[in-house]
């Protein structure tokens, strides 16, 4: 279970932090539209990514077993770093703004006319998948966050890291459906500063007791 918790923690403080990937996500909910498309493509993108990463690492730490006190030593570092940032993030005292295109679809009212044009202003299922496939995958920091620092830090727990994956793949179904289904009142919430310090404060923490807990003398 401290595994799993771990998988999860780590793998909703990845997500969370506000990017392309998550605006689009929060956009299409906000209007409604093809919302379960983009939720299930960033899902499953990201399960896929986790697979790469815990079975790609895992292997290379396998092959070579010193590698594993580096993948170690390297994915705390990493943590503990990306645990200051998002402290640093927080302590500011400047408040930086979330602008979220909140231009929604007007609520169709009986009669042709209304129909015709929300079927005018709606995208295609297919433009938008190749938007969430493109913004997911040809991200940078995806590879990363989510091949190598959650591969790494999946290697170190041995035998475990499936469940550690597993407790990573709860949180990013857990996040993206409810970040696109709940986008009317999570925009409205996320659109505060203080919040989004407070999320960076919660991240902080996480990021950091992983990082030492992944060094840390346990006998």
């Amino acid at each position: 279970m401290t595994t799993l918790f771990a998988g999860l923690g780590l793998g909703f403080s990845l997500i969370v932090a506000i990017g392309a990937q998550n605006l689009f996500v929060l956009r299409q909910g906000i209007r409604r539209e093809q919302v379960a498309l983009v939720a299930a493509i960033c899902t499953i993108s990201d399960m896929t990514l986790i697979v790469i990463g815990i079975s790609g690492i895992g292997a290379a730490t396998q092959a070579l077993p010193w590698l594993e006190a580096v993948v170690r030593w390297a994915g705390a570092a990493f943590l503990v770093g990306y645990g200051v940032l998002a402290a640093r993030r927080a302590l500011r005292l400047a408040e930086v703004g979330l602008q979220v295109d909140t231009d929604s679809e007007p609520e169709p009212t009986p009669g042709a006319g209304s129909v015709a044009t929300q079927q005018r202003t709606r995208t295609s299922a297919a433009a938008v998948a190749l938007t969430t496939l493109a913004l997911t995958w040809l991200n940078p920091h995806v590879y990363l966050d989510t091949v190598f620092l959650l591969g790494s830090v999946g290697a170190a727990h041995g035998q475990a890291r499936w469940v550690f994956a597993a407790g990573a793949m709860i949180a990013s179904t857990t996040w993206f459906f409810g970040l696109a289904y709940g986008a009317r009142f999570l925009s409205r919430w996320l659109a505060s500063p203080r919040a989004w310090r407070w999320l960076d404060a919660g991240i902080a923490v996480v990021m950091i007791v992983l990082g030492v807990s992944l060094v840390w003398p346990t006998g």
